[in-house]
């Protein structure tokens, strides 16, 4: 069974630093293409970053580029995202996903909030 726990959301100051973390389970990480998306409120889930299996090449939305680093570590099946400089906009819940066997699998997203 396919199973993503994230954590690490919560309330942030503009310009701070928050780490998310997603916990996987249920099939051969190394093997499968990570990603995260958000969804702010009103507006469609859209892809923040995702990064190929093994630890490969990752890609990131223009918007994050240079400020938010996407990670993974196969030997703790974790991946990770590093999001520097926030900004207000970037308010919203945040989810890990993978796509297995040609469904995708969601986390149950964690809100992160960047207010002052």
């Amino acid at each position: 069974q396919v199973q993503l726990v994230e954590s690490g959301g919560g309330l942030v100051q503009p310009g701070g630093s928050l780490r998310r973390s997603c916990a996987a389970a249920g099939f051969t990480f190394s093997m499968h293409a990570m990603s995260w998306y958000r969804q702010a409120p009103g507006k469609e889930r859209g892809l923040v970053a995702g990064i190929a299996s093994a630890g490969g090449r990752p890609n990131y939305a223009d918007s994050m580029k240079g400020r938010f680093t996407i990670s993974s570590d196969n030997a703790k099946k974790m991946v990770y995202l590093q999001m520097n400089s926030l900004k207000p906009e970037d308010t919203a819940v945040y989810y890990c996903k993978v796509n297995y066997r040609g469904m995708d699998y969601w986390g149950k997203g964690t809100l992160v909030t960047v207010s002052s």
